[in-house]
């Protein structure tokens, strides 16, 4: 069922003047480089990017002036049905449409199944490709090839395939052909069949437009050479169901220059390929899930990603990212690439590396601002951080969690916290660590550091920078940053590993699961003074942090731990160690 959508027309151009990385940094929004400031209330820019769907996009919208049927066949010729202009041009089972002398819009209903053929238009107008049952198969190129720089609306009916061939030998000159599935123009996807795209010479759907999924297809995408899918100005996922794969090095399932942009539908990601020399572009670069150039923006749907290549990212960009909604669960298995794996990329045997050359394993990276607002959002990473901005990061809402042998949470920039439910869990470093300064201001935050001198929560004091404790609920295994500013009281005591802990403020109570190892200390604050039980018993509720935390159950039993006033260094009881 197609569901109703806001109509506003705000795509690439006007949603990447908002997405801007420079439109909404300031150098210095919070007085970050003093001792003063402690308020996050002079935070500065956009925290909200709606994108909506352009009508354009909507198949119902466009009048079509005739069909043109083509059947594949792997015994004879193709065969066309409706070509009163004599725009379709057969030589067996490569079929070519030129409809660049017409100003008519035409829907293309593909049939039938070929082994060795295509499908290629050159038209300047808007058009229809109905796949009805089709398998196409070119051993040398792309299976569909658009040449047209107009919308290409893609109703998937039934089962279709589509493969390319390891070469593309027949390519001309002046001609991109990018993909087994490649367009100039975009590609709008709609219907209620299933398309299965198997790329082994290039990416699997591109076009040098965007891409947009609409309510409906079932989308298998996987390449063993190129990209899954690419949207060289925007992709857009508005529903449906993408499950997208990947092995090449270097290669990233949902990649774009510009905008990606989760709105619905379910999306999986697996990538296995790592990280390669570009010999284009002289550099190193390393896989990802999903990558987005200038903006990322999750509004709604799910998103799921695993990516095992060395070096290799979850979701990534050189811009900013928005989490405002839906769900993301990214887990990130492959090991670091170049320095940070001790050799020189995967021939080894170097004691260091130069940062060109190395690239390390992270669940969510961006070079620019990322801000959560909404949504569920879970990365895993095991060799390097789970979550890291180049630039600040805001968390106003939502649910986030993030575990890491690196840094569970990290920003080159400040980072804040106003609201949401935030775990943090490191088993290698701190649970959440700023370069600059960090405002606990609201929320509720469970934050693991891995022990001494890797602490909970960690802002850059080497520089002047500052841990500001003014407001929200905190339970922190491994202490806090020594000269802490604290402002909403900070109570310590100890903890044991594996044990349920409940927390009482006010009329909240939750509940949070301790690893096997972390930090020494236990740091705990509330808008009230928290009352804290260990070994506590936990039934019903609402389970968060992966299953470390419940929000609304019943906590029965357990023993209360003592508590004492915490003065902002890193020290107080528990610290011999946990589970003494």
């Amino acid at each position: 069922m197609r569901r109703t959508v806001s109509i506003s027309i705000l795509l690439t151009g006007l949603a990447l003047a908002g997405c801007n990385k420079d439109d909404i940094i300031s150098d210095d929004p919070w007085n970050e480089n003093t001792e003063e400031g402690g308020s996050t209330s002079g935070i500065t820019g956009s925290t909200t990017i709606p994108v909506n769907l352009d009508e354009e996009d909507l198949i119902a919208g466009t009048t079509f002036s005739r069909t043109i049927s083509i059947s594949f066949s792997n015994t004879g010729d193709a065969k066309v049905t409706g070509d009163e202009n004599g725009i379709v041009t057969v030589k067996g089972n490569q079929v070519t449409v030129d409809n660049t002398a017409t100003s008519e819009k035409v829907r293309y209903e593909l049939s039938g199944t070929t082994s060795n053929g295509f499908f290629k238009i050159y038209s300047k107008n808007k058009q229809a490709l109905v796949l009805n049952n089709v398998s196409i198969t070119n051993p040398n190129g792309a299976a569909i090839n658009n040449q047209g720089k107009k919308r290409s609306f893609v109703v998937v009916n039934g089962k279709n395939y589509l493969a390319d061939g390891s070469t593309y030998t027949a390519t001309p000159d002046d001609e991109d052909e990018k993909a087994a599935f490649f367009s100039e123009g975009q590609l709008i996807f709609s219907g209620e069949g299933s398309l299965e795209v198997t790329a082994v010479g290039k990416a699997g759907i591109t076009s040098d437009d965007y891409l947009n999924f609409l309510d409906g297809p079932t989308l298998k995408i996987s390449s063993t050479a190129g990209h899954g899918l690419r949207g060289k100005d925007a992709v857009y996922v508005n529903g449906g169901n993408l499950s997208v794969q990947t092995s090449a090095h270097m290669k990233k399932g949902i990649v774009s220059d510009s905008l990606v942009v989760f709105n619905g539908g379910v999306t999986t990601v697996a990538v296995t390929g790592g990280t390669d020399y570009d010999d284009e572009d002289q550099e190193y670069k390393a896989s990802a899930g999903v990558k987005a150039d200038q903006c990322f923006v999750m509004n709604d749907g799910t998103l799921t990603i695993t990516n095992s290549g060395q070096g290799g990212k979850g979701i990534s960009g050189d811009g900013v990212a928005y989490f405002q909604g839906g769900t993301v669960d990214i887990t990130v298995t492959g090991s670091n690439y170049g320095k940070s794996s001790g050799g020189f990329g995967p021939w080894g045997g170097g004691s260091s590396s130069s940062s060109d050359n190395s690239k390390s394993a992270k669940g969510i990276k961006f070079d620019g601002d990322i801000y959560i607002s909404g949504g569920s959002v879970s990365a895993k990473a095991s060799n390097h951080e789970g979550i890291e901005s180049k630039g600040q990061l805001q968390i106003t809402g939502g649910a986030v969690f993030a575990q890491s042998k690196d840094d569970a949470i990290n920003s080159a920039g400040v980072m804040a916290v106003t609201g949401g439910f935030i775990c943090a869990y490191s088993t290698g470093n701190d649970g959440m660590d700023a370069n600059k300064n960090l405002y606990l201001d609201g929320g509720v935050v469970y934050a693991i550091g891995s022990g001494s001198p890797e602490v909970a929560i960690d802002a850059n004091t080497e520089e002047r920078y500052k841990l500001y404790v003014n407001g929200g609920t905190l339970f922190a295994l491994g202490g806090l940053e020594s000269g802490a500013v604290i402002s909403q009281k900070c109570y310590s005591g100890s903890w044991t590993t594996k044990k349920w802990y409940s927390m009482t403020v006010g009329d909240n109570t939750y509940a949070f699961f301790t690893p096997t190892s972390g930090g020494n200390g236990l740091v705990v604050s509330g808008s009230s003074q928290p009352a804290v039980k260990s070994n506590v018993s936990v039934a019903g509720g609402t389970e968060i942090f992966k299953g470390m935390g419940v929000v609304d159950g019943t906590m029965s039993g357990g023993s209360s731990v003592s508590l004492s006033s915490y003065s902002g260094s890193n020290s107080g009881p528990g610290m011999g160690g946990p589970g003494w």
